[in-house]
């Protein structure tokens, strides 16, 4: 992932330049996005998202591959648009938000396969049941956010999961067991 800019030349999903160790991003949950899309009825998809994010991304800037992410989503947070499917959705029969209140996620790995983009894994846990998971992830932009005048990294990250890995049974035949997962996240500096 090389980006060139004024400064010099962006490596992996940080800066690459002699002398910089690993910097600490703080997700910024009013401009990060954790979205979902699952089939319904082979009628339509439903998509909704979590607003609740919480997290950090630390960026190696000599070493992309040492980069790591952690991050928690409440789960009570889902919004589908919809507030009788939510109820549904945060009952024992789907995502048992009262058991199961938060879903979390820490890189064990990352691949940089491109200029600007990465595979990230890590141990996804959800349901109670932790499973890796593969996310395809872009690096956007580091720099410096014109609003909170703090250094900042933008990326979006696409991936997948089958509810059923983790538990989720419920109306199998009917709705679909395959999650798509779409993130928009900024990670600020200093928090």
């Amino acid at each position: 992932m090389r980006i060139r800019t004024a400064t010099g030349i962006l490596a992996g999903v940080f800066l690459t330049s002699p002398g910089f160790a690993a910097e600490t991003y703080v997700i910024d949950p009013a401009h990060t996005h954790v979205m979902f899309k699952i089939e319904r009825f082979g009628l339509s998809n439903v998509i909704g998202g979590f607003v609740d994010v919480a997290g950090a991304v630390s960026l190696d800037k000599e070493a992309p591959e040492k980069s790591s992410v952690t991050a928690t989503v409440k789960i009570a947070s889902i919004d589908s648009n919809n507030e009788e499917r939510e109820g549904h959705l945060r009952g024992p029969s789907w995502l048992a938000a009262e058991q199961f209140p938060t879903m979390t996620f820490t890189s064990t790995h990352v691949e940089q396969t491109g200029e600007s983009t990465a595979k990230v894994t890590g141990d996804l846990t959800l349901h109670g049941v932790t499973k890796p998971l593969t996310l395809d992830v872009v690096l956007n932009k580091i720099g410096t956010d014109p609003v909170s005048k703090r250094a900042a990294a933008g990326f979006t990250a696409t991936g997948s999961l089958k509810r059923s890995d983790f538990g989720m049974m419920t109306a199998q035949g009917l709705i679909g067991d395959a999650v798509e997962i779409s993130i928009e996240a900024l990670a600020v500096a200093g928090g």
